[in-house]
């Protein structure tokens, strides 16, 4: 018995030990593609725009960081989920807000669940995408007056400099490599037969 019970301790202990390990060279990338990606999307904002604006700068920009700065190599970090979620969980968003402008418990429910729905059948699964749909409804007066615009500006444009910012940085060494698909943008070829 207690040999069984050493085992399992070593066993436990390894296991933690692995987990637990510190890359530094991962987490100086992770770094570097949060900042300049949220920092270039920042510097956006406050110099074309008031602080109380915040037109290119939301709070779904920084879930997306996690993923991919963070955990590259996810389903949910790659291009087509980044740009696809937000700008289709933005277009739903903006929608059920038209529909059902005075009640903001129903439209921001419907827009979250909406949206989770379309993402799962259309595989482009970006959990941010769930909050780019909440602030569409829950966001402030100028944010819910762009109406459509808000899918362009900051969605579609904030996404685009994620990306764009993640495909550089992320390729900077060998140890790391995004996206998985090295072919992702030639869409119209998955569909030949």
């Amino acid at each position: 018995m207690r040999t069984r019970i050493r085992k399992h301790l070593r066993t436990a202990k390894y296991i933690v030990y692995k987990e637990t390990l510190i890359d530094f060279k991962e987490h100086f990338w992770t770094f570097i593609g949060a900042f300049f990606g949220v920092g270039i999307i920042g510097l956006l904002n406050s110099k074309y725009f008031t602080a109380n604006d915040n037109l290119f700068l939301i709070g779904s920009f920084g879930a997306s960081s996690v993923l991919i700065y963070g955990i590259i190599n996810s389903p949910l970090a790659q291009p087509r989920n980044l740009i696809g979620g937000h700008v289709l969980c933005a277009i739903v968003g903006v929608t059920i807000h038209k529909l059902i402008p005075g009640e903001v418990w129903l439209s921001s429910a419907l827009s979250v669940s909406i949206s989770i729905v379309l993402m799962q059948i259309t595989k482009t699964l970006h959990p941010p995408g769930g909050a780019t749909a909440l602030i569409a409804n829950i966001g402030s007066a100028k944010i819910q007056s762009l109406g459509y615009l808000y899918v362009l500006s900051p969605v579609l444009s904030g996404a685009t400099i994620l990306l764009i910012v993640a495909i550089i940085v992320n390729n900077r060494t060998s140890h790391r490599s995004y996206p998985n698909n090295k072919k992702w943008y030639r869409v119209w070829h998955r569909y030949r037969r």
